[in-house]
């Protein structure tokens, strides 16, 4: 999670009401003379999602590791030529994991593990940026020999315009709440202190696990329904409690 403070400085030449320079600032919160209230809300904004990341992997097993190796790499070639031949870009395809592990079966009669072999599993993730598309990309990746995969994840590759929406709605209903508090105990209106602020990245939608071999597709392409995906910001402003001076 990364997250962003905004202080208030202390100095002669700043006015109530103004943020000094981060680089010029020293980092004190100005002092209150009135009571202090800090809230923390968090706002979020839906949006259709406008990238979907899939996983697809192979396993091969083979007597030995040469062999389980070269048969895993032909298949694999076959699947990420299939994955370009889509349209995805080759910076969008990225290796999540190679592994290679001794195979070996149980003989109750000996009771000892008996060696069968060995499997190497390889996977990459892929991002798609025609979410209609979704459905076909798998099917095609399980015809071109993908044994399994993951997904899909639907997300927002740039999100900040909607983090301003939800910035700009938590920071009004901060305000509406701190003012609401205040005028409960008597006081007329507050002043910021200090606001800080927690991004939360783009929800996605709950990763379903497909596994499946070519010999199990259908002729459809599988049904994907994006639906929307949410992005927010979560915001602790503090807030010092002030009368109005009388006219």
């Amino acid at each position: 999670m990364i997250r962003h403070s905004l202080v208030l400085a202390a100095t002669a030449a700043l006015t109530a009401h103004a943020f000094a320079p981060a680089a010029m600032a020293a980092q004190v919160e100005i002092e209150a003379e009135g009571p202090v209230i800090e809230l923390s809300v968090f706002e979020s904004v839906t949006a259709e999602p406008d990238l979907v990341t899939i996983g697809a992997g192979v396993s091969t097993q083979a007597p030995t590791a040469v062999e389980a190796m070269r048969q895993n790499s032909v298949q694999m070639r076959s699947v990420i030529d299939r994955i370009l031949a889509l349209g995805v870009a080759e910076e969008d395809i990225q290796t999540t994991g190679i592994s290679l592990n001794a195979q070996y079966d149980y003989d109750r009669s000996s009771q000892r593990q008996i060696f069968r072999g060995y499997q190497v599993s390889n996977r990459v993730s892929v991002k798609l940026r025609e979410i209609a598309e979704t459905g076909a990309a798998l099917d095609a990746l399980v015809a071109a020999g993908a044994t399994d995969l993951s997904g899909p994840n639907f997300s927002i590759e740039d999100d900040e315009a909607a983090k301003d929406v939800a910035r700009e709605r938590a920071v009004e209903r901060a305000q509406q709440r701190a003012l609401a508090y205040a005028q409960m105990v008597g006081y007329d209106d507050v002043r910021v202190l200090s606001i800080g602020e927690a991004i939360r990245g783009s929800g996605a939608a709950p990763r379903m696990q497909m596994r499946s071999l070519a010999a199990d597709v259908e002729a459809a392409a599988a049904p994907v329904q994006p639906g929307q995906v949410s992005t927010g910001v979560s915001i602790t402003i503090k807030y010092e409690m002030v009368q109005n001076e009388a006219e």
